[in-house]
């Protein structure tokens, strides 16, 4: 029986670039890296030469449940990966969604540092987040994040 979520992970193409965007631009902090060259690594993800550096996120200032953290960044060194269109109408495309208090604000300060969105703020205006704020953007991969403002009742206002 699944009884929560343990983290998110996305592999990447330079852990250090990607770290930076998390850490610098949305409030990740790192809880843990570890370079995982070993036959327990190996045996879990099914590569035999598997040799990956992984490192632990977590978003500043908050609970990251039993884990100790939300997310996980991997860049493989073996097997070499190849760029996938992650695309987020692609079958198997994932995004990740965070939430803000203010979104206008986070948008102006994600994009004075060069981040690119797939549209500004956008009023949601059906469901049950109706009344409140979504847009999409990409990290250095390409990789499809998401800042929701929800309804102001969702956040206690």
């Amino acid at each position: 029986m699944i009884i929560g979520h343990w983290h998110t992970a996305f592999t990447v193409s330079d852990i250090n670039r990607t770290v930076k965007f998390y850490t610098e631009l949305l409030n990740f902090e790192v809880v843990h890296s570890q370079r995982q060259n070993n036959e327990y690594t190996r045996k879990f993800v099914g590569y035999e030469d598997a040799d990956l550096e992984a490192v632990m996120l977590k978003i500043s200032g908050h609970d990251a449940g039993r884990s100790g953290h939300v997310l996980e960044l991997n860049q493989y060194y073996a097997p070499k990966g190849e760029k996938l269109d992650v695309k987020t109408c692609n079958v198997g495309a994932a995004h990740l969604a965070l939430l803000v208090d203010d979104i206008f604000e986070t948008y102006e300060f994600l994009i004075s540092n060069g981040v690119e969105f797939k549209s500004p703020p956008v009023s949601i205006q059906a469901g049950r987040n109706q009344g409140g704020y979504t847009c999409y953007f990409l990290d250095p991969d390409g990789i499809t994040l998401e800042i929701v403002q929800p309804p102001n009742k969702e956040l206690g206002k």
